[in-house]
């Protein structure tokens, strides 16, 4: 006896509860119609998308809910669904699922554990389900668990007892860094813990802040990936499951190899660019060139996720910008084939000092006259983007965003910044790994040391530590939460960490008013750094 499972990674809409809803319906279709599938797996809270955050509260979103859901039900045919919805109690609400077949409910089951960390805050809109669902299809005894589920052990073990043979968990697993290897251990846990074979689905597309990645798989009962989709690839996978001495046994399958490092990153970037812009229905966008390391990567990200003709790069240079930046933007705007103006903030920049010129007399220039620069480039990129309605993608880097090296209302405006969970080490890899599939970026622009160009000979070391000491202090602060000391004694110089610390602390009003971007690393400046404003702490 066997069962065919198909897994539908499938790249859903927040709040698009009618368009999730036909891909349903025409997916289960495709499911049994071209795989012979018996049984599908949708990611979780399928309907309404996830996580669809205070969308929830909305009445309008709890009528268009069961209406999808009784449509599901009615349209379904020939094949057990497994969709995941918000379930609307009289209690409170329920990140639920159910299984159902020919205009019957099979099994409706409700998610255990709530995770309420980093980016996940569940325990906000739902209540916490009590009881294990098992649901017998085509001979197999399914369990049923949503994502957090599996991170504990009692779910599985309490469908076990239930009588499961094998255990179907859909998913909403956002990407970060080396998150899949993290999955999949504790999938095998699971696995060891109940000695059952586990069909794993996962979420694919951009959301926001976040993206997830899909990388769907099937570990068997011996902690085995036996069948793996390839990540950031939307598809339809059928998982064959034997029934031998009343035990369920997944055929392998092609196992699609993991990414390396950068590879996995940059395919998040594309991603998650690609999604933000076209979900937002925006023609296109618009990018200040800079002839730097950041912008030159950004460039990359936004041509491979939406094509050269909908990308356009402007290069605005003043007495500081050397003829090296010059050329340098012009030729990677040359490679990547997109819309290159040249726009002199000379004369803006010349009239802002010279209106300023009473105001400031007495004083010595500094920071102001730099970060009028930036405002004044922040201000012709706005321009384009509502003449043309492109969108602006922002170019800082997360060791920026961090110490606050960035021009609130200048190099900081814009829609969405992509490489913002980047630090300036991971752009450089970033850029090279680019760089080796097609050589797009000049070699020069890596090879120079960075600067924002903004006064004579500037380098951005003259403001802050080499990026080599600044990224991995850094790290330590934001992933780890380790003290002044913590870090002190992993060999860095207490006044570069307290200073480094400081500048974090003190720019925590730049960052909330910073363009969301895209997370990629296990804590990104946003939805899971919650820092206050005003405060009083000193870092130790």
């Amino acid at each position: 006896m066997a069962l065919r499972i198909a897994l539908a990674q499938l790249n859903l809409v927040v709040g698009d509860v009618a368009g999730n809803t036909r891909r349903v319906i025409e997916t289960a279709a495709d499911a049994r119609d071209r795989l012979g599938a018996q049984l599908v797996l949708f990611p979780e809270l399928t309907l309404c998308g996830y996580p669809p955050e205070d969308l929830l509260f909305h009445k309008g979103l709890q009528r268009q809910v069961n209406t999808a859901l009784q449509r599901v039900i009615a349209e379904t045919r020939g094949i057990a669904v497994m969709v995941g919805f918000p379930e609307y109690a009289p209690e409170g609400i329920y990140n639920a699922a159910a299984v159902v077949r020919d205009g019957d409910v099979l099994a409706a089951y409700r998610k255990q554990k709530l995770p309420n960390y980093r980016v996940f805050d569940e325990k906000r809109y739902f209540r916490q389900g009590q009881e294990s669902r098992v649901v017998d299809i085509g001979g197999v005894r399914v369990g049923l668990l949503i994502c957090e589920d599996v991170w504990e052990p009692e779910p599985a073990e309490a469908a076990k007892a239930a009588g499961a043979q094998l255990l179907a968990v859909i998913n909403g697993s956002p990407y970060s860094l080396r998150y899949q290897q993290r999955r999949e251990g504790i999938v095998r846990d699971r696995v060891r813990d109940t000695g059952l074979p586990v069909v794993y689905l996962n979420l694919l597309g951009g959301q926001d802040e976040l993206v997830f990645d899909g990388g769907s798989f099937v570990m068997n009962a011996a902690g085995e990936v036996v069948q793996r989709a390839a990540p950031f690839e939307e598809g339809v996978f059928a998982v064959d499951v034997d029934l031998l001495d009343d035990k369920a046994v997944p055929r392998p399958d092609a196992v699609a190899p993991p990414l390396s490092e950068e590879a996995s990153v940059y395919s998040a970037l594309v991603m998650g660019v690609r999604d933000y812009v076209n979900k937002h229905g925006f023609p296109g966008v618009v990018i200040g060139l800079s002839g730097g390391a950041d912008s030159a990567l950004t460039l990359a990200v936004a041509v491979d996720a939406l094509g050269a003709e909908r990308v356009r790069a402007v290069m605005m240079p003043s007495r500081y910008t050397s003829q090296m930046s010059l050329e340098d933007a012009a030729e990677q705007a040359r490679r990547l084939g997109v819309r290159y103006d040249v726009i002199s903030i000379e004369d803006m920049f010349r009239t802002a000092l010279e209106a300023l010129a009473p105001v400031f007399e007495g004083r010595e220039p500094d920071a102001t006259e730099e970060n009028i620069q930036s405002r004044c480039r922040g201000l012709l990129l706005m321009a384009i983007s509502n003449k043309t309605g492109r969108m602006v993608l922002t170019t800082g880097n997360k060791s920026e965003m961090a110490v606050g090296y960035a021009t609130l209302y200048g190099d900081m405006a814009g829609g969405f910044a992509p490489i913002k969970d980047c630090s300036k080490l991971l752009v450089y890899r970033l850029a090279r790994y680019r760089n080796s599939v097609s050589p797009v970026i000049p070699q020069r622009v890596l090879e120079r040391a960075p600067s924002a160009e903004l006064r004579p000979d500037q380098k951005d070391s003259d403001s802050l530590p080499p990026y080599e000491i600044l990224d991995p202090i850094l790290e330590l602060f934001i992933q780890d939460d380790l003290s002044v000391d913590e870090i002190v004694a992993r060999g860095f110089e207490r006044e570069t960490v307290g200073r480094v610390l400081e500048m974090v602390k003190r720019n925590e009003y730049k960052r909330r008013q910073a363009p969301p971007g895209i997370r990629i690393s296990d804590r990104a400046f946003g939805r899971d750094w919650r820092y206050p404003i005003t405060s009083g702490y000193k870092a130790r």
